[in-house]
């Protein structure tokens, strides 16, 4: 069989090292826009930030063994009659299967000043060639905008002050992350990120952008007018679906797809931000590796019949000051909430029968761990909400958390964009790997987010400490 895939970033290199996992008689071809090897897009914040380089943001190749990849072809047409696609440089290229991974674009505000090419000193934030952008000119920049206070954005500013410059977040919204979080979190976020020398104007509509070689000028509805020497838009994604609209595929927000993440066309699958699921599209790559992961599945014949079921999401801001947590819903049946703004501590929970329907952890709350894997299995909450809350119970000691590796049960899970527990660190120790690296490349833990990799390095310290048998390790 011959599968090609459209698109080379984390949703399309997923699903061809998935398809050669799987060693089955399946040639596979990738084609990316981009003229690099596929990285990580969720890292590029810590590039931004200067904490990585470009080489730590890449994502390991999957060619040979029947993977052939070619960044930079741009496919710019598909015959689904024939089954063929033809690149920008006029090379055609047969499937039997065609996979669409072509991601998101980002969204450009409809504001005077920004239409067509971009000015000199204003970049988005999406790709690793905006991060060179707004890069390049942050060498010579004092100030920065960023244009969007979601979680990109917040992202963005943060590896800007990094950086040594000081940065305004402007968002039209009244609240930050006005999608993950309520209005008491963003209050206390606001104070947070204050304290960390980035302003934050709310509710604040852009009337008008003017640049020139000094700088760029933000005229706001209400007549202010704010400046600096960079401007950075983080005004969300929408998915890419130019390709698959004018082949005749069934699109709305994005590629419409079953729950075996076939398009109206049997022979068509999309999967990652372009893909549209149950109403629902991409931004986040828990996701878009379980359905590279069911496509895979469906193709070499391993699971005829897997279907992708949405794994339950958990939105994670963690930079240098910050930590949140947020997931599910915003309200239900029973709210808790505690806040504590001088300490940038804020909490709540969404309770439905016995069941966390959602949270907002943010700040230092030793209960974040166990209020994820809770939301995460759908297991009971305990009586004492006030643990979970507070992150221990009144007068008494903290909440059952895992102070070390050895206390952590095996079930437990350490990387969540990848669905690794303590317990596949543990048997991959016992198959011999004996560095991090070792475990990243059997589990994939820490390619996704990150966030988890001090715990995982935490936990091979642990191991190597201990270097004791299996049975004794578990025990």
């Amino acid at each position: 069989m011959k599968v090609t895939i459209i698109g080379y970033g984390m949703a399309g290199s997923r699903l061809a090292a998935e398809l050669r996992a799987r060693q089955a008689d399946v040639k596979v071809t990738v084609l990316g826009a981009e003229p690099h090897r596929a990285y990580n897009r969720i890292m590029l914040s810590n590039l931004l930030a200067g904490k990585v380089g470009e080489a730590d943001v890449e994502i390991t190749e999957a060619a040979g063994h029947g993977v052939d990849v070619r960044p930079g072809a741009t496919v710019v047409s598909i015959d689904r009659d024939a089954r063929t696609v033809t690149t920008a440089c006029g090379e055609i290229h047969p499937y039997d299967h065609l996979v669409l991974a072509t991601g998101g674009e980002a969204i450009i505000p409809d504001v005077p000043g920004l239409a067509g090419d971009l000015p000199e000193r204003v970049a988005v934030f999406r790709t690793l060639d905006d991060c060179r952008r707004i890069l390049a000119v942050a060498e010579t920049a004092r100030t920065a905008i960023v244009l969007g206070g979601g979680l990109l954005g917040l992202e963005a500013a943060r590896g800007l002050t990094a950086r040594g410059l000081s940065v305004r977040v402007v968002h039209a919204v009244d609240r930050l992350m006005n999608r993950q979080i309520d209005t008491g979190a963003s209050g206390v976020l606001t104070r947070t990120l204050a304290g960390l020398g980035i302003a934050c104007d709310l509710g604040a509509e852009t009337a008008r952008v003017a640049s020139g070689p000094d700088g760029v000028r933000l005229t706001m509805a209400d007549g202010r007018v704010l400046a600096a020497d960079l401007l950075v838009l983080a005004c969300g994604v929408r998915a890419e679906t130019g390709l698959a609209r004018a082949a005749g595929l069934a699109v709305r927000r994005g590629v419409l797809v079953d729950d075996a993440m076939r398009t109206s066309d049997p022979g068509v699958s999309a999967i990652g931000d372009c893909a549209e699921h149950d109403g629902v599209t991409g931004g986040l790559v828990a996701p878009a590796w379980e359905q590279a992961r069911v496509v895979a599945a469906r193709l070499t014949g391993e699971d005829p019949d897997a279907v992708y079921r949405p794994p339950a999401v958990v939105t994670r801001l963690k930079a240098a000051g910050i930590d949140l947590a947020a997931m599910g819903a915003l309200t239900g049946p029973e709210e808790l909430t505690f806040a504590d703004p001088a300490r940038g501590t804020y909490a709540r929970l969404v309770i439905d029968g016995d069941r966390l329907a959602g949270a907002i952890m943010l700040g230092d709350n030793p209960a974040i761990g166990t209020v994820i894997q809770l939301f995460d299995r759908g297991t009971p909450v305990p009586s004492d909400r006030r643990a979970l809350l507070l992150g221990r119970a009144l007068g008494a000691a903290p909440v059952t958390v895992a102070e070390s590796p050895a206390l952590m049960p095996d079930a437990a899970t350490v990387c969540q964009c990848n669905n690794v527990s303590k317990g596949a660190i543990v048997r991959c120790w016992r198959s011999g790997a004996r560095s991090v690296g070792d475990v990243v490349a059997a589990t994939r833990a820490t390619t996704g987010c990150g966030t988890c990799r001090d715990a995982v390095c935490g936990i091979v310290d642990w191991l190597s400490a201990v270097d004791s048998p299996a049975s004794e390790v578990l025990a």
